[in-house]
Protein backbone atom coordinates (compact mmCIF):
# COMPACT_ATOMS: atom_id res chain seq x y z
CA UNK A 1 0.00 0.00 0.00
CA UNK A 2 1.52 3.55 -0.97
CA UNK A 3 1.64 6.23 1.28
CA UNK A 4 0.72 10.23 0.36
CA UNK A 5 1.18 12.77 2.43
CA UNK A 6 -0.96 15.59 1.49
CA UNK A 7 -0.64 19.02 2.35
CA UNK A 8 -3.59 21.42 2.33
CA UNK A 9 -5.05 23.98 4.52
CA UNK A 10 -8.24 23.72 3.21
CA UNK A 11 -10.17 21.21 5.40
CA UNK A 12 -13.34 20.50 3.28
CA UNK A 13 -10.41 19.79 -0.07
CA UNK A 14 -8.33 17.64 2.48
CA UNK A 15 -11.23 15.85 3.93
CA UNK A 16 -12.12 15.21 -0.08
CA UNK A 17 -8.51 14.47 -0.95
CA UNK A 18 -8.35 12.02 2.06
CA UNK A 19 -11.29 10.57 1.45
CA UNK A 20 -10.96 9.71 -2.17
CA UNK A 21 -7.73 8.62 -2.46
CA UNK A 22 -8.20 6.21 0.73
CA UNK A 23 -11.02 4.83 -1.29
CA UNK A 24 -8.40 4.02 -4.14
CA UNK A 25 -6.57 2.15 -1.81
CA UNK A 26 -4.09 4.68 -0.58
CA UNK A 27 -2.81 5.37 2.89
CA UNK A 28 -3.09 8.69 3.71
CA UNK A 29 -1.26 11.23 6.18
CA UNK A 30 -2.30 15.01 6.15
CA UNK A 31 -0.94 18.12 7.49
CA UNK A 32 -2.61 21.67 7.45
CA UNK A 33 0.85 23.66 7.17
CA UNK A 34 3.94 23.28 5.79
CA UNK A 35 5.95 23.34 8.93
CA UNK A 36 4.15 20.35 10.49
CA UNK A 37 4.44 18.76 6.69
CA UNK A 38 8.19 18.69 7.00
CA UNK A 39 7.82 17.33 10.13
CA UNK A 40 5.76 14.54 9.48
CA UNK A 41 7.79 13.50 5.95
CA UNK A 42 10.58 13.85 8.36
CA UNK A 43 9.11 11.03 10.74
CA UNK A 44 7.08 9.06 8.63
CA UNK A 45 7.62 7.79 5.06
CA UNK A 46 5.62 8.87 2.11
CA UNK A 47 6.04 7.66 -1.30
CA UNK A 48 4.42 10.73 -2.61
CA UNK A 49 3.34 14.21 -2.14
CA UNK A 50 0.43 16.46 -2.96
CA UNK A 51 0.82 19.54 -1.67
CA UNK A 52 -1.12 22.79 -1.60
CA UNK A 53 1.32 26.06 -2.67
CA UNK A 54 0.30 28.88 -0.20
CA UNK A 55 0.15 27.24 3.34
CA UNK A 56 0.55 29.06 6.63
CA UNK A 57 3.98 28.71 7.95
CA UNK A 58 5.63 27.62 5.12
CA UNK A 59 4.86 27.89 1.07
CA UNK A 60 4.40 24.88 -0.69
CA UNK A 61 7.27 25.76 -2.63
CA UNK A 62 9.82 26.09 0.29
CA UNK A 63 8.32 22.70 1.20
CA UNK A 64 8.96 21.36 -1.88
CA UNK A 65 12.23 21.91 -1.91
CA UNK A 66 12.93 20.30 1.70
CA UNK A 67 11.67 17.46 0.51
CA UNK A 68 13.76 17.65 -2.75
CA UNK A 69 16.88 17.97 -0.81
CA UNK A 70 16.13 15.18 1.72
CA UNK A 71 14.56 12.69 -0.56
CA UNK A 72 15.06 13.65 -4.63
CA UNK A 73 13.45 10.18 -5.42
CA UNK A 74 9.83 11.21 -3.50
CA UNK A 75 7.84 12.70 -6.49
CA UNK A 76 5.76 15.78 -5.36
CA UNK A 77 2.73 17.26 -6.82
CA UNK A 78 1.73 20.55 -6.60
CA UNK A 79 -1.97 20.98 -6.32
CA UNK A 80 -2.96 24.83 -6.23
CA UNK A 81 -5.40 27.47 -7.33
CA UNK A 82 -2.48 29.14 -9.06
CA UNK A 83 -2.30 28.30 -12.87
CA UNK A 84 0.01 30.80 -14.69
CA UNK A 85 2.67 30.19 -16.12
CA UNK A 86 5.13 32.16 -13.62
CA UNK A 87 3.65 30.08 -11.24
CA UNK A 88 4.31 26.63 -12.87
CA UNK A 89 7.52 28.02 -13.62
CA UNK A 90 8.35 28.83 -9.53
CA UNK A 91 6.77 25.50 -8.80
CA UNK A 92 8.86 23.28 -10.85
CA UNK A 93 12.08 25.13 -10.21
CA UNK A 94 11.28 23.70 -6.48
CA UNK A 95 11.83 20.56 -7.85
CA UNK A 96 8.13 19.65 -8.49
CA UNK A 97 7.28 16.62 -10.23
CA UNK A 98 3.80 17.73 -11.77
CA UNK A 99 1.46 20.35 -11.34
CA UNK A 100 -2.21 20.15 -10.98
CA UNK A 101 -4.39 23.40 -11.00
CA UNK A 102 -7.71 23.86 -8.96
CA UNK A 103 -10.25 22.73 -9.51
CA UNK A 104 -9.07 19.48 -11.04
CA UNK A 105 -11.11 16.27 -12.01
CA UNK A 106 -10.34 13.42 -9.51
CA UNK A 107 -10.02 10.67 -12.00
CA UNK A 108 -7.52 13.08 -13.50
CA UNK A 109 -5.29 13.23 -10.16
CA UNK A 110 -5.41 9.53 -10.03
CA UNK A 111 -3.91 8.90 -13.50
CA UNK A 112 -1.03 11.77 -12.02
CA UNK A 113 -0.53 9.68 -9.01
CA UNK A 114 -0.68 6.71 -10.91
CA UNK A 115 1.93 8.00 -13.32
CA UNK A 116 4.47 9.54 -10.52
CA UNK A 117 4.05 6.40 -8.06
CA UNK A 118 4.89 4.08 -11.71
CA UNK A 119 7.94 6.12 -12.52
CA UNK A 120 9.79 6.21 -8.55
CA UNK A 121 8.84 2.27 -8.39
CA UNK A 122 10.10 1.54 -11.60
CA UNK A 123 13.48 -0.53 -11.38
CA UNK A 124 16.63 1.90 -11.96
CA UNK A 125 18.24 1.73 -15.21
CA UNK A 126 21.83 1.89 -15.69
CA UNK A 127 23.24 4.72 -17.05
CA UNK A 128 26.24 6.22 -18.09
CA UNK A 129 28.02 8.71 -15.87
CA UNK A 130 28.06 11.45 -18.39
CA UNK A 131 26.49 12.36 -21.67
CA UNK A 132 28.88 14.14 -24.34
CA UNK A 133 27.40 15.92 -27.34
CA UNK A 134 29.65 18.64 -29.77
CA UNK A 135 31.65 20.31 -26.39
CA UNK A 136 28.27 20.22 -24.32
CA UNK A 137 28.64 17.52 -21.16
CA UNK A 138 26.31 16.37 -18.92
CA UNK A 139 27.92 15.05 -15.94
CA UNK A 140 24.87 12.15 -14.09
CA UNK A 141 26.28 11.78 -11.18
CA UNK A 142 27.10 15.63 -10.19
CA UNK A 143 24.56 16.43 -12.05
CA UNK A 144 26.40 19.26 -13.61
CA UNK A 145 26.07 20.87 -17.35
CA UNK A 146 29.59 22.61 -19.38
CA UNK A 147 30.14 23.39 -22.39
CA UNK A 148 33.81 23.78 -23.84
CA UNK A 149 35.03 23.18 -20.25
CA UNK A 150 32.76 26.38 -18.95
CA UNK A 151 30.71 25.46 -16.27
CA UNK A 152 27.03 25.88 -16.64
CA UNK A 153 24.58 26.51 -13.50
CA UNK A 154 21.13 25.29 -14.39
CA UNK A 155 17.78 25.14 -12.45
CA UNK A 156 16.52 21.47 -11.89
CA UNK A 157 13.81 21.99 -14.55
CA UNK A 158 16.57 23.41 -16.52
CA UNK A 159 18.94 20.78 -16.38
CA UNK A 160 16.47 17.55 -17.12
CA UNK A 161 14.91 19.85 -20.06
CA UNK A 162 18.42 20.04 -21.67
CA UNK A 163 19.29 16.13 -20.58
CA UNK A 164 16.32 14.69 -22.32
CA UNK A 165 16.93 16.70 -25.43
CA UNK A 166 20.60 15.41 -25.25
CA UNK A 167 19.73 11.86 -24.94
CA UNK A 168 17.82 12.22 -28.23
CA UNK A 169 20.04 14.83 -29.86
CA UNK A 170 19.87 15.53 -33.68
CA UNK A 171 15.73 14.50 -33.31
CA UNK A 172 13.21 16.74 -33.15
CA UNK A 173 11.08 16.35 -29.52
CA UNK A 174 7.59 18.00 -29.71
CA UNK A 175 6.42 20.33 -26.84
CA UNK A 176 3.98 16.75 -26.16
CA UNK A 177 6.71 14.99 -25.72
CA UNK A 178 8.99 17.08 -23.27
CA UNK A 179 5.86 18.32 -21.21
CA UNK A 180 5.19 14.19 -20.53
CA UNK A 181 8.81 12.84 -20.38
CA UNK A 182 10.26 16.66 -18.75
CA UNK A 183 7.38 17.47 -16.60
CA UNK A 184 5.36 13.98 -15.93
CA UNK A 185 2.28 15.86 -17.29
CA UNK A 186 -0.27 16.42 -20.06
CA UNK A 187 0.73 18.94 -22.54
CA UNK A 188 -1.29 22.41 -21.12
CA UNK A 189 -2.32 24.40 -24.24
CA UNK A 190 -2.82 27.38 -22.02
CA UNK A 191 0.45 27.99 -21.30
CA UNK A 192 3.77 28.35 -22.66
CA UNK A 193 6.07 27.11 -19.87
CA UNK A 194 7.72 24.81 -21.98
CA UNK A 195 8.59 27.70 -24.22
CA UNK A 196 9.40 29.86 -21.52
CA UNK A 197 12.50 27.10 -20.53
CA UNK A 198 13.76 26.55 -23.93
CA UNK A 199 14.57 30.11 -23.95
CA UNK A 200 16.34 30.24 -20.81
CA UNK A 201 18.52 27.52 -21.96
CA UNK A 202 19.17 29.03 -24.87
CA UNK A 203 20.13 32.16 -22.88
CA UNK A 204 22.43 29.83 -20.63
CA UNK A 205 23.85 26.83 -23.25
CA UNK A 206 23.86 28.90 -26.53
CA UNK A 207 24.28 32.76 -25.23
CA UNK A 208 28.32 32.77 -25.24
CA UNK A 209 29.49 30.79 -27.98
CA UNK A 210 29.72 31.02 -31.19
CA UNK A 211 27.73 27.70 -32.18
CA UNK A 212 23.98 27.18 -31.52
CA UNK A 213 23.03 24.21 -30.11
CA UNK A 214 19.28 24.17 -29.53
CA UNK A 215 17.15 25.26 -32.51
CA UNK A 216 13.36 25.47 -33.21
CA UNK A 217 11.64 23.13 -35.44
CA UNK A 218 8.31 25.69 -36.28
CA UNK A 219 5.37 23.81 -35.64
CA UNK A 220 6.89 20.65 -34.43
CA UNK A 221 9.18 21.39 -31.45
CA UNK A 222 13.03 21.22 -30.63
CA UNK A 223 16.03 19.61 -31.90
CA UNK A 224 19.84 19.91 -30.01
CA UNK A 225 21.77 19.24 -33.31
CA UNK A 226 25.50 20.90 -34.34
CA UNK A 227 24.84 22.28 -37.78
CA UNK A 228 21.68 22.74 -38.33
CA UNK A 229 19.82 23.57 -40.97
CA UNK A 230 15.82 24.83 -40.99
Amino acid sequence: MNTILVVEDDLRVANLLKGGLEEKGYQLLVAYDGVSAWRLFQSQAADLVISDVILPKMDGFELCRLIKQSSPQTPVLMLTALGTTDDKLQGFDSGADDYLVKPFDFRELDARIRVLLKRHKGAPVEQPVRITYADLEIDLLRKEVRRNGIFIKLSPKEYHLLLYMAEHAERVVSRVEIAEHVWNTHFDTGTNFIDVYINYLRKKIDRDFSTNLIHTKPGIGFILMQNYEN
